[in-house]
């Protein structure tokens, strides 16, 4: 096919193609491109015309690409994202006026602890904007990208599909939380002692605490698991189990009466919350504006540290790195 040959093609069946390649059924294409079931058998219909191949065959429930179908998504999966990010660098985006609609994956951690902020600051620079959030947690997060469910996300992340971009927003440090009355910190012997809660979005009893406690030849006794942050507080309440929460999850929670946090009595490993996009929306000015606030509520901020005394005297910003 030449240029002129693109005339016959319909960019709006190019986007139903590439749906369908992620959902593998008609009734879900249609629900995620607001059209109706009738529309998207047409435009397969004209889609298997066009490339002359069958491109999905029914398989129980599903729909099936044939090896032609995924020989097109192959190339045509970076074409329409290049499309996708030539027209975006021709439209504007005012924060102001703007009616947009942005479709944001989170973690439950993210959600409680630095959502509130972030949207109160967006509400001021953006009321007319509107934001849909989706639980999202590490191992979602790649799918949800690919599918299009989201155009940002952030949590902890793994492994990204090779049209995606991070950047890291600040470590997860872990903190202790607790709700009983007794002083003093808690040591290593008391923090096994005592029950514990745990969350987790599938349901894991052990974590890299467990992990960390066997190396010393310890353990601990975990007689809860939740789902999400928000039970905690109300669940630890006028009892004596502890939980570990990244620190700006207990920073939210300690405003309510009754909750406190400590440091941990043991050495856990230091994970990272990142800020993960779709490269087909880089460039998107309202993705850009969406992405930047998000890294200038959610980062965090950069402590200068003193240059020691014992240091030769050096250029100021030379002096600043060697303090680092």
């Amino acid at each position: 096919m030449n240029r002129n040959d693109l005339r016959r093609a319909d960019i709006h069946l190019l986007v139903v193609f590439e749906t369908m390649m992620h959902e593998r059924n008609v009734s879900r294409v249609g629900e995620k491109l607001f059209l109706g079931q009738p529309t998207i058998s047409g435009a397969l219909g004209r889609l298997r015309v066009l490339f002359d191949d069958p491109l999905f065959i029914r398989s129980g429930r599903v729909m099936e690409p044939t090896a032609r179908a995924e020989e097109i998504f192959a190339n045509l999966a970076p074409a329409l994202d290049g499309i996708a990010a030539a027209l975006s660098r021709c439209q504007s985006f005012d924060p102001s006026t703007s009616e947009a609609t942005f479709h944001v994956g989170l973690s439950d951690d993210v959600e409680y602890a630095l959502l509130p902020r972030l949207l109160r600051q967006l509400r001021v620079e953006a009321p007319n904007i509107t934001l849909i959030v989706r639980r999202v947690d590490q191992q979602q997060m790649s799918q949800r990208l690919m599918n299009g469910d989201i155009s940002v996300g952030i949590s902890q992340t793994l492994d990204l599909p090779a049209n995606a971009r991070r950047k890291g927003l600040r470590p997860i440090r872990p903190v202790l939380l607790r709700a009983d009355s007794r002083p003093g910190p808690l040591g290593l012997e008391g923090f096994c002692r005592r029950p514990h809660a745990v969350v987790s979005s599938i349901g894991n009893a052990t974590d890299d605490t467990d992990h960390a406690l066997s190396l010393l030849g310890r353990q601990r006794k975990v007689v809860l698991t939740v789902p999400q942050f928000s039970a905690l507080p109300v669940l630890l309440a006028q009892s004596d189990m502890l939980a570990i929460v990244p620190d700006y999850v207990a920073k939210a929670m300690v405003s309510l009466p009754g909750i406190r946090a400590e440091p941990l009595p043991l050495q856990l490993p230091v994970q990272e919350l990142s800020m993960v996009w779709r490269a087909a929306a880089h460039s998107d000015a309202g993705q850009r504006w969406l992405r930047s606030r998000c890294c200038a509520f959610l980062c965090e901020p950069v402590e200068l540290q003193v240059v020691p005394k014992s240091l030769p005297a050096l250029h100021n910003d030379q002096a600043l790195l060697a303090a680092r």
